[in-house]
Parts: structure tokens; C-alpha cells; sequence
């Protein structure tokens, strides 16, 4: 990665934080004239000085390396209005309704976080060992490459969203 682009991430994130460079730099240990040369891509940082910036800024070093430009995974949905999720997985929609006679699987596991929000119905939900029952205006968060999945359907129709999180490489 080039000192330009890491001095646009280190500007980028000191901007968004709303802390000046003399601020930054002060709690960095660093001079400011240093943090100006490396927000304006004259100098390639060393490992110990990322280390410091990341601390003053309270986030890992590793969001320097990232590519914020490049991510455009950003969708606004209408009340009212629905959105075609295309991606690879056992579930392929937000909204989740199961049917009567739907089968039952404990054996989801994918990589991710998963966060389920019922909206309706009362079932039991199984997360590798424990079992939680769960009813309407309940959800649950939790690691997803656990095996999971609704165990048993105590009040029908059972509908819930369905948000699973993974971080790209």
C-alpha cells in the first residue's frame, strides 16, 4: 500500500473522529509536522509511529490498510419497498416467514455474525449446546459458524430478519 493511501486513511479517520492534527499528534507522540507529511503522503510511516496514530486515534492499526473507497455494500430500502439479496448461503432473504410444515434444521453454520429479530410466533432456538426459547419482540446475536437453527415451533406463523455480518478481506 502506497504512503499516499495511508495517509489518506490516517486523515480520513482522524477527520471522521472531529480531533485536529495538533491534537493527534500530541497524544501520538509525534511531532505535527510528522503527522502533516505522512497525511499528505510525503513519508511512509513506520509500524511503531501506525501504532501510535492508532492508539490517539482509539481504533486497531489495521484500519490504515483498509480500502475505504472501494466499498460500495450500502443499501437504503423504502418502508414499504422490498430488496433482492444476492449472496451465497442458506439464507437468502432479510425477511425470513416459515410455512406450516416448514423443516427444522440445527444445523446451520457459516462464517459471521448473525442477528434475528422475531417479529412473530414463539419457537425454541438451538445454539450449539444451549437452547433459548424465543418469542416476538426477542433476538438474539451471536457467532454464526456455531451450529444453529430453530429447534421446535411452539406458536405459529413464526417470521423474523435475519442479518448476518462477515468481514471482507
Amino acid at each position: 500500500m502506497s504512503a499516499a493511501r495511508i495517509g489518506a486513511q490516517v486523515r480520513a479517520l482522524r477527520m471522521a473522529a472531529e480531533v485536529s492534527g495538533g491534537e493527534l499528534a500530541k497524544t501520538s507522540g509525534i511531532s505535527a509536522s510528522m503527522l502533516s507529511r505522512i497525511e499528505r503522503g510525503l513519508v511512509s510511516p513506520s509500524v511503531e509511529t501506525l501504532e501510535r496514530l492508532a492508539n490517539g486515534l482509539g481504533v486497531p492499526a489495521s484500519r490504515f490498510f483498509s480500502d475505504q473507497a472501494r466499498r460500495t455494500a450500502f443499501c437504503h430500502v423504502r418502508v414499504g419497498q422490498g430488496v433482492v439479496v444476492d449472496r451465497i448461503g442458506a439464507v437468502a432473504d432479510y425477511l425470513v416467514t416459515l410455512l406450516p410444515g416448514a423443516d427444522l434444521y440445527v444445523t446451520f453454520q457459516h462464517p459471521g455474525l448473525k442477528f434475528l429479530y422475531f417479529l412473530s410466533g414463539e419457537v425454541s432456538y438451538r445454539y450449539g449446546g444451549r437452547t433459548a426459547e424465543v418469542r416476538a419482540g426477542d433476538s438474539l446475536l451471536f457467532d454464526a459458524t456455531a451450529l444453529h437453527g430453530i429447534e421446535a415451533i411452539q406458536t405459529q406463523p413464526v417470521s423474523y430478519l435475519s442479518v448476518v455480518f462477515t468481514l471482507r478481506e
